[in-house]
């Protein structure tokens, strides 16, 4: 018994193939020189976003010690040498202020420094934010 055979198609039946070509030096060129671009703008936007806005602040935890008070910790992210006051409120269940303090921050020699701070409510507290931290003075 013979092996089978597997048909071949008839040569050019489907026409040529056309030969794979890379990119050009042109082209990469030109997607370097944009890649390149598109970098420099994102450093751009991100420098001067900085420059407007030095402070950024995160909420790291909250304690509801009791009724009347809540324990805040939170960390500022600012240029050394920079101070800023920031405003720190506990928040009902529905949202609404039921404390409120200004905290002045800073300076420090570290980019990123912790507080911890105790507000006391006028009623228990679910939640606490920190809704502002504006520059006070740079040195």
């Amino acid at each position: 018994m013979s092996e089978p055979v597997s048909p071949t198609p008839p040569a050019d039946r489907y026409g040529t193939r056309p030969e794979r070509r890379g990119l050009g030096t042109g082209a990469k060129v030109a997607i370097a020189a944009a890649l390149a671009a598109a970098v420099g703008v994102a450093a751009w936007f991100t420098v001067e976003q900085n420059r407007r806005d030095p402070v950024n602040v995160n909420v790291v935890s909250f304690d509801v010690r009791d009724a009347e008070q809540v324990d805040v910790t939170f960390q500022v992210h600012m240029p050394a040498g920079t101070t800023a006051t920031c405003e720190v409120e506990a928040l009902a269940p529905s949202y609404a202020q039921v404390g409120t303090l200004e905290v002045p921050v800073g300076p420090s020699e570290q980019l990123t420094s912790t507080y911890t701070v105790t507000l006391r409510t006028s009623e228990e507290a679910t939640s606490a934010v920190v809704e502002s931290c504006d520059v006070s003075d740079r040195s």
